[in-house]
């Protein structure tokens, strides 16, 4: 496997490898073309092969009890190892006391720490101070530019002649960067270009080359960075279609995400990611999930965009309930569904094919 731009990466997920809490391992472990990944750290998952685990198709990423055993993965490969990533995305974003223990580990190895939390590592004058010591880099992906780099919403969008998706969904953590990347496989292997605009920490780690982390912008510049990467995107290459990741949803209690992408990137038409088995919000046990069909309705009631297909997350169910879901949700929307992991993305590329406004 060839070397990736960055170096060769541990990711850090212990306990959650399999949660939504390691979803950020998770999309490390299915793509990413900023690292060559060697392992990932979860001891209560040890001995497991990660894509294994994962998506039931072993990728030869091994599951390790610790920085240690990950170490020692990487010098029999003969290609030690070079970045610690903190592959877990905790509600409020914090380090935890075993997670610093094993920053601190990495860094006295000399590996640089790439961390997408909220509590930025390189702002903690102890883990400031380590990496001095031992001369490795704090990367912390979700800190902002400075202002001065950030940009208002000007109205370019209209300029873009993109097909413009945007891939949304009915909770925060239900899949919505995994289906898109996968409509882009899907899109290219049809024939047509395509760009993804990644909107939060994980697709920067994967390497988006158009990337914006959505959550820790000041609010008055949140429409102006969508509408400059989709802008950026489609001034570097025109690409047939651009694919913009969502975050959280729009009736969410705690992430209301949709909102800006909608208004700000004008996507002609949205992919809905659900979760057919979710009751409540990831991580809200109380907060019941709005009703599939009210949240397509919701999108399409503040927005000129129009739902043509829903992808599904195939959580708790076996592979004869995820078919059972998709025939379901297409005869209660009349939209076709599928999960794209399983089926492949094929029905939905043909939706956003079929359904392709007129070239301006």
């Amino acid at each position: 496997m060839p070397e990736r731009p960055d170096g060769r990466a541990v990711v850090y997920c212990e306990a959650a490898f399999g949660t939504t809490t390691g979803k950020t391992a998770h999309g490390l472990v299915r793509r990413t073309r900023r690292y060559d990944v060697a392992a990932v750290i979860d001891s209560k998952r040890a001995g497991d092969d990660a894509g294994q685990a994962l998506d039931g198709r072993a990728n030869g990423i091994p599951i390790v009890a610790s920085l240690t055993d990950a170490c020692r993965v990487c010098e029999s490969a003969g290609r030690p190892a070079t970045h610690f990533v903190i592959g877990l995305a905790p509600d409020g974003g914090q380090l935890d006391d075993n997670a610093r223990a094993a920053v601190r580990q990495a860094m006295a190895l000399g590996l640089h720490v790439d961390s997408g939390l909220h509590s930025f590592l390189s702002d903690d004058p102890e883990l400031a101070e380590l990496a001095r010591r031992h001369h490795v880099n704090i990367r912390d992906v979700r800190k902002p530019p400075d202002r001065s780099q950030l940009h208002f919403y000007s109205g370019k969008i209209k300029d873009v002649t993109s097909l413009k998706v945007a891939v949304l969904g009915t909770d925060s953590a239900v899949g919505k960067r995994t289906t898109a990347w996968t409509l882009i496989d899907g899109l290219r292997a049809a024939g047509l270009t395509a760009e993804m605009v990644g909107t939060g920490q994980t697709a920067w780690l994967q390497g988006a080359q158009y990337s914006i982390t959505l959550d820790s912008l000041i609010n008055d510049f949140v429409a102006g960075e969508l509408e400059h990467a989709v802008w950026s995107a489609w001034n570097a290459s025109r690409p047939d279609v651009i694919v913009i990741e969502g975050q959280g949803s729009l009736m969410h209690p705690a992430y209301p995400g949709g909102f800006e992408i909608l208004a700000a990137c004008r996507p002609e038409l949205v992919v809905m990611q659900h979760a057919p088995a979710r009751r409540e919000y990831d991580g809200f046990p109380g907060c019941p999930v709005a009703p599939l069909e009210k949240q397509i309705q919701a999108i399409e009631l503040v927005s000129t965009s129009r739902v043509v297909g829903v992808t599904i997350n195939h959580e708790d169910l076996d592979r004869a309930a995820v078919d059972a879901a998709c025939t379901s949700i297409s005869a209660a929307t009349g939209l076709p569904a599928c999960d794209v992991l399983i089926h492949g993305p094929q029905p939905i590329v043909a939706a956003l094919l079929s359904n392709r406004p007129a070239p301006k």
